[in-house]
C-alpha cells in the first residue's frame, strides 16, 4: 500500500542558536520588535518569540555555532528605520552578499544583519520605489553585479502582494 502524497502548507517557526539567551532575546525584542511568548521548559535554554503570525525560537546548545550564510529572512514595517538602527549598532553584514543593500530584479530590496550569536538575518522590503532613498546608502542592483538572464529577471522575492505601512499594498512587479 502506497502512502498518500503530503505537502507542506506553511511555515510555523524558525529556530536559531543563541550564545547568551538574554542577550539574544533583548536583540530580537529591541532591534526587531519581536515579543516573548510563553515557552515550554526544555532540557536546555529556549525562548519562543512572536514574529507576526509565526514564531522565532531561540535556543542555547553547547557547541552549536551559527552557520555563516544560512539565514532567516524577515519583513519589517520600516526598512529605513531598520537600516538606521542597525547602523547605530554596527550590525550590518555587507560581506554576506557583497553590498549594503541589494535591489533584486523585481524591485524588492534586502540587507543583511548579524545577531549577537552570529546568525545572519536578511531584512526584506517589497518595493524600492516606496523607500526614502535619502535615508539609505547607495542601493546596488543585483543585475549590475551578477549577470541575469531573461529567465532570472522574472524571479520574484514576494510571491503575493505585500502590505506597506499605512495599509498600502504592492503587488509583485512584472519584469521590465
Amino acid at each position: 500500500m502506497l502512502s498518500r502524497s503530503v505537502r507542506a502548507v506553511g511555515l510555523n517557526h524558525v529556530s536559531v542558536s543563541a550564545i547568551d539567551l538574554p542577550t539574544s532575546v533583548r536583540f530580537y525584542r529591541d532591534v526587531l520588535g519581536l515579543v516573548e511568548v510563553p515557552t515550554p521548559r526544555f532540557a536546555f535554554p529556549v525562548q519562543w518569540m512572536r514574529l507576526g503570525d509565526q514564531q522565532l525560537h531561540l535556543f542555547v546548545r553547547e557547541g552549536v555555532v551559527a552557520p555563516s550564510y544560512h539565514h532567516v529572512a524577515l519583513d519589517v514595517d520600516d526598512f529605513e528605520a531598520t537600516w538606521e538602527r542597525a547602523n547605530e549598532l554596527g550590525i550590518h553584514d555587507d560581506s554576506a552578499f557583497f553590498a549594503d543593500i541589494y535591489e533584486l530584479p523585481d524591485g524588492s530590496v534586502q540587507m543583511y544583519l548579524r545577531d549577537p550569536a552570529g546568525n545572519l538575518i536578511e531584512i526584506d522590503w517589497p518595493d524600492v520605489n516606496s523607500l526614502d532613498l535619502d535615508r539609505l546608502p547607495e542601493i546596488t542592483k543585483l543585475a549590475d553585479t551578477v549577470e541575469q538572464s531573461s529567465e532570472t529577471m522574472q524571479a520574484r522575492l514576494y510571491t503575493r502582494s505585500a502590505e506597506l505601512p499605512g495599509g498600502q499594498r504592492t503587488a509583485p512587479r512584472s519584469a521590465t
